[in-house]
């Protein structure tokens, strides 16, 4: 007779995992190498070292590995997004990138709301710039 596992499956475990994560994040990026508002708020000239942080920080929220805080600590997102001027139409571009991603994805509705609203939440907490 085999044990049966009691272990709810996280939601990372749910959306396949860190191959999930990578797909929408690289897509999400493919969107923001491209656009004039946000491009500039990534110095880096290459974005596979923000690709990678922004993969890992996704994965680990969900209930995937903690290399994310492993190699960085605290997200603490506000204070590592505070040099940037974040305005809610840098906001919106963002969403809009975000939106492209989940849309390749493939989720189920339920996984894509819950999705959706957590990184809607998200874009407006940082936004730290009133429109100008």
């Amino acid at each position: 007779m085999g044990t049966v596992s009691t272990e709810a499956a996280t939601f990372y475990d749910e959306i396949g995992g860190m191959d999930t994560f990578r797909r929408i994040v690289d897509r999400f990026y493919a969107g923001v190498a491209e656009d004039p508002l946000l491009r500039p708020m990534y110095p880096e000239e290459d974005l596979g070292p923000a690709r990678e942080r922004f993969t890992l920080f996704l994965a680990q929220y969900w209930g995937g590995p903690s290399t994310y805080s492993d190699e960085r600590g605290h997200p603490r997102l506000r204070m590592r997004h505070a040099p940037f001027e974040v305005t809610p139409a840098a906001a919106q571009r963002w969403l809009i990138h975000f939106r492209a991603a989940l849309d390749e994805a493939a989720l189920t509705p339920a996984q894509d709301t819950q999705f959706w609203d957590y990184v809607t939440h998200a874009a407006q907490f940082m936004i730290n710039t009133p429109a100008g």
